[in-house]
This record gives structure tokens, sequence and C-alpha cells, in this order.
């Protein structure tokens, strides 16, 4: 199936309309036609080519909301008309030891997980095409159920990145009631993190350099905001943290937040700087048996989990619908942290397009 798309033809050129020859569904694919696709950081880092190893054309986008077209013979969980959803992975070895813990993105095989764009296609394209386009065809395994209501779908599409990427840690590190939690930084990442750490039970504070978003992060859900540029402010929570989950892309101290840790808190990174943060000192880790700790997206089946806590909760992204052709704008905009807190694209803009 020719499928309309949006693409990068290098890093230095603005994305334009492409052509995709989509496959048609093999014995375990699913073929969906895509209604909505959140537009996250990483596909303007991917596209600028920011992040190493990206190869063009690059058709970005893996926050992935649509209906299901057409399914392989050997298909068992879904059926034609289906609301689906497609997040960060396409692929992976499916035998390793982190598959087999149903942690796919620490895929140990030769090739790791395969990304829904820009990620190799074994013994054919040079890589993979990703949700800036009308259709896309995935092996069952990696599609998941959508069970919020019509209205919500544009909503629920940055659940399939922003979404699991705070609600793995969150479970991983066992978030919930009698825990003091922290959550650094309010965009797309943070006001996910917000949510969910608030809807698990958690005692949630936020964490901002602007004053001017305390309301905004109370309104969240947040029972507290932190000014983390005020040090008095800082100083209060010293030592009393079970959890810090750090969201913010850009090169910081992190001193400033290990320090408010309990003995044996945590403080997660998901951001991803285009710079290295500054080497943490050891003192506050050691004196407290605290830990710095990273996390990757989140499994197939965690990411299940989490769109199925999310339709019984009532949980969505706060989104700003654009259409396909005010990608680049958007992007400009996302630059300047001027989007709240996430865009996504209705792809019917695109079908309409000459």
């Amino acid at each position: 199936m020719l499928a309309k798309a949006f693409a990068a033809q290098s890093a230095t050129t603005p994305l334009g309309p492409f052509s995709i020859d989509r496959a048609a569904p093999g014995a375990k694919d699913v073929a969906i036609d895509i209604l909505y696709c959140g537009v996250c950081h990483s596909d303007l880092h991917a596209a600028r080519s920011e992040w190493p190893g990206m190869t063009y054309p690059l058709v970005p986008g893996h926050e992935i909301v649509g209906r299901v077209r057409a399914v392989g013979g050997e298909v068992s969980r879904f059926s034609v008309g289906d609301l689906v959803g497609v997040g960060c992975m396409v692929g992976s070895c499916r035998h390793c030891i982190a598959c087999d813990d149903g942690l796919e993105q620490y895929c140990e095989g030769p090739h790791g997980f395969t990304q829904t764009y820009g990620g190799a296609v074994r013994g054919g394209l040079p890589n993979t095409f990703g949700g800036y386009s009308e259709a896309i065809t995935v092996d069952e395994h990696f599609v998941l159920k959508v069970r919020h209501g019509e209205k919500d779908l544009a909503a629920v599409a940055p659940l399939l990145c922003a979404g699991i990427t705070t609600w793995s840690p969150l479970r991983h590190w066992k978030v919930g009631p009698g825990k003091k939690v922290g959550i650094v930084g309010i965009g797309g990442l943070g006001h996910m993190g917000v949510k969910l750490a608030h809807a698990l039970g958690a005692q949630v504070v936020a964490f901002t350099t602007s004053p001017s978003k305390h309301a905004e992060a109370l309104r969240l859900g947040a029972d507290l905001a932190v000014t983390s540029t005020n040090p008095d402010e800082m100083a209060a929570h010293a030592g009393s943290f079970d959890f810090i989950l750090n969201t913010v892309a850009a090169s910081h101290n992190l001193d400033a937040f290990t320090t408010l840790l309990k003995r044996d808190g945590t403080l997660t990174l998901v951001g991803v700087p285009e710079h290295p943060h500054p080497s943490p000192s050891v003192f506050p880790l050691v004196f407290g048996r605290r830990a710095i700790a990273g996390s990757l997206i989140g499994g197939i089946a965690e990411t299940q989990e989490m769109l199925d806590f999310c339709a019984e909760h009532g949980i969505t992204a706060d989104i700003e619908m654009i259409a396909m052709q005010d990608i680049e704008a958007a992007f400009g905009r996302m630059v300047k942290s001027d989007v709240k807190y996430r865009f996504v694209i209705d792809m019917e803009t695109l079908r309409k397009a000459a």
C-alpha cells in the first residue's frame, strides 16, 4: 500500500511530503490506519541528526494511535476496526533474557530492539518509517490495545512514549502510597510523571525552574511545587525523598537533587540531554547509599498495563492538535518549550492534502 507521509530528506531540510510503500500484513502482522501521532522531542533530535546514526529519508513518529485495517492469518489478539497504539518499538530478537522478561527495550540480541523509525530493517529498507504517515504495518506483538473512548484518542497518542517513559520507572521503583516522589521538569514527560505518580497514590512534589509554573503543577496533580533554582526551597526538602524522576533533557547539576534523597533513595534519569550532565559529586551518594539510575521507555507488557491504568483512571496527555503541514512550526515552538504539553498531529490533514 502506498501511504502518504512527511519525511526529512537530510538533517538540514524541512520535513515535507513523501510516499511509503507499506507492506501488506504478513501472517502475524497488523495493518493500521493512523489517526493521530504525537510529536516527541526525539523526533526533532532525529530529524536534525542531533543524535548519532540517523539515516535518510527519515519519517519520525512513535506515539501512534490508529484503527486496524487488516490482519494476518495468524493474528489472534486484534480484529479489523480495533483501536490500537504503536509506541517506540516495532521489533526485537524475542528470545534473549530481556525479551523473555518482557523488557524488549533492553533487547540483548545482535541488533537490539527495532525502533519505530530510524531502525534497521533486516533484509529490507535501510530504515523503518514512523508515524508521520497515514498507515503502518506492525507485528502484532508490538501493537497495543487502546481502551479509551473515541473522544480521547488524540490525547492518548503521547502515552505511547511520554506515558510509558514515566510509568516504567515509577513502577520499577515501586512508587505508591506512603512514598514521597519528586518529578523534575513539567514538560511533555514531566506532566505525565506528575499525573501518573499522583494516580498511583504517592505524595508528589514537582520541581520547576519557573515559579510561574507552580499553579500548573498543582493542577496536574502535584501536592507541592518547588522552584529548583531557589536554595531555600530546595534545602527545606533535604533528605526526604524516596524517589525522584528527572525528566529534563538539558544538561544540569544533579547534585541539587541527590541531596534531597533519603538513605537508599534513587534519582532516575529519563531525559537525554544533547550534552552530558556535569559529573555528580560522590559524597551525597556514598554517605546516603543513594543511587543515580536511568530508564528507557518500557516493555510491551508494561506499556499495555500503563494504557489500561490510564483508561481506568481517565488519564490522558495535555495536547495541542496540529495539521501535518505545520510540523516545522511545531518543532520551532517545541525548541522554545512553547507547548502544553504535547503536539499531536491529526492525520486526516495528511490524507486530505493534495
